[in-house]
This record gives C-alpha cells, sequence and structure tokens, in this order.
C-alpha cells in the first residue's frame, strides 16, 4: 500500500513500521511543511496514496465541503506506540476497507469506517 503521513502522524516509528511492512511511504514534512490541509489531501489523492493524520479538519473538508479524497485513516488521541499498534490492527483487520472514498477513525478500543 501506498501512504502520505501527515505532519502530525509523522513519526519515526509510524514510518518505520509502515515501511518495514513493506508499504511505500511518504511523509508531508519530506515533502511541503507549508502545505495546507486541501493541498495535502490533493497530493495523497494525485498519488494514489492513503493518507494518516490526527486532524481532524480533513473530516470538515471531506463531509461538509465535499473534497475529493481517497481513503483517509485519522488516529484519534494515541501515543506514537499506540498509532504503530492501531495501524498494525488496521492493516491485519481492515485492509480491504482502505480504498475509495472512506474515512476510517481509530481510537483506543475502537474502529469508525465512513463512506
Amino acid at each position: 500500500m501506498r501512504f502520505l503521513l501527515d505532519v502530525c502522524a509523522s513519526s519515526r516509528a509510524l514510518y518505520a513500521f509502515l515501511e518495514e511492512d513493506g508499504h511505500d511511504v511518504v511523509s508531508v514534512v519530506a515533502r511541503d511543511l507549508t502545505a495546507s490541509d486541501s493541498d495535502i489531501l490533493a497530493m495523497a489523492l494525485e498519488e494514489d496514496r492513503i493518507l494518516v493524520t490526527e486532524d481532524k479538519d480533513f473530516g470538515e473538508l471531506v463531509f461538509v465541503r465535499r473534497a475529493s479524497h481517497g481513503p483517509i485513516v485519522r488516529l484519534v488521541e494515541l501515543t506514537v506506540a499506540e498509532q504503530v499498534a492501531a495501524m498494525r490492527d488496521l492493516l491485519k483487520h481492515h485492509s480491504s476497507q482502505l480504498t475509495g472514498q472512506v474515512l476510517i477513525t481509530v481510537g483506543r478500543g475502537r474502529v469508525r469506517i465512513r463512506r
């Protein structure tokens, strides 16, 4: 899979886990620290990447402004270690859901999938 890690979700641990698991990973930090949320959403869509973020503003872009998007994974109030574990579980149990226009919210003990 191809991932784009938002600035807020660009920990070395998460990046390393995804890369070691065989995924193509890019961080917004390496691309453009000044990119707006709209730019990041467009970048992920254009490059066919799953956007991983902590930022709830992407929900507004998707559901209120109806912005075009690909898969978005929002990690909610998780430590870096919990983010890695959550992504491991998400990939193990819900990888088939990581396609199309979907927003997956992952928190402690819960996964919410909205299309």
